[in-house]
């Protein structure tokens, strides 16, 4: 198996960097399962150094692409595009993964039927300088079918499958809705713990409210074209586009009285006491709100 591991990024270029130097330091033990892999950067018009930086290095196996900001579905599409071969792994530009990451995916391929793609397991950490030191938690389960955080799959199915749909140009959901094309097609998900990311993000800032309540409108927006493509229950559920999310959410939040604003004395509270998780928790009451509020038009 060649692998051509896709990662799309967006002015990240100090995780970046990690996340190339852990893909760059790969331990291969079976090199008769494993006979190459290849790491394409999609650079979807980064404003910061990310190209620059990236021109000024020789890393063996990085080939480098750039495209004007359209978002990570195109980004992936292009990554797909310019792949040499296959087997394709998905990551994060802020992921970090361990060293037997690829041997981990083409062992567990190799060991499943046809039909089949391979979801590795994503561990989240503000720990950036050793990243990789962060132990699992409950709070890192996923239930998702198919994420782009860390999966590998054959080519054939995405190309069957009609690739990411370009029109999630903001935030959220394009992986998820590629997923429910590939399960149309019969592709089975196969848990692979051995392959492991680290999700870096910083600890949770008052600063970062702005960006992430634009986050949760954009998913909210894009929600709602995931369910114009797929008006089913699984999907109203995925996107909280029922009554019992509207109640929920909206009762937790007070009608929206609990807010950036109104919450923000607890959150710098807490912040300052070391508890920056717990903050971003409990501003995700109305981070949740926002994003409801979208689904239904009303952002």
């Amino acid at each position: 198996m060649f692998f051509s591991i896709i990662i799309p990024t967006y002015n990240r270029q100090p995780i970046l960097e990690k996340c190339i130097q852990a893909l760059e330091n790969q331990i291969i033990t079976d090199q008769e399962l494993v006979t190459g892999y290849e790491i394409i950067i999609v650079d979807d018009g980064s404003t910061d150094n990310t190209v620059s930086w990236l021109k000024k290095q020789s890393f063996p196996h990085v080939r480098l692409f750039q495209q004007d900001h359209q978002g990570p579905a195109t980004a992936r599409n292009l990554g797909i595009n310019k792949a040499k071969r296959d087997f394709i792994i998905f990551i994060d530009s802020d992921l970090v993964v361990t060293k037997n990451f690829i041997q981990a995916h083409a062992h567990c391929l190799n060991q499943s039927p046809d039909k089949t793609f391979t979801y590795g397991r994503v561990i989240n950490t503000s720990n950036f300088e050793n990243p990789t030191a962060e132990p699992y938690k409950i709070t890192d389960f996923s239930a998702a079918y198919f994420a782009t955080g860390n999966v590998a799959i054959h080519r054939q199915w995405l190309e069957k499958a009609g690739l990411f749909d370009t029109q999630f140009q903001l935030y959220g959901w394009e992986d998820l809705e590629l997923g429910v094309r590939l399960k149309k097609l019969g592709l089975k998900l196969i848990k692979c713990p051995e392959a492991i990311g680290y999700h870096w993000h910083p600890p949770f800032t008052l600063e970062q409210l702005p960006k992430l309540i634009e986050q949760e409108i954009e998913r909210g927006k894009m929600g709602i074209i995931f369910y114009e493509k797929h008006p089913t229950w699984e999907v109203k559920m995925m996107i909280q586009k029922t009554i019992l999310h509207r109640i929920l959410w909206g009762t937790l939040s007070l009608g929206g009285l609990l807010n950036e604003r109104t919450m923000r004395p607890l959150l710098q509270w807490l912040i300052q006491r070391g508890k920056s998780g717990l903050a971003l928790e409990i501003a995700r009451i109305f981070l949740n709100w926002y994003t409801v509020q979208a689904v239904y038009g009303k952002k």
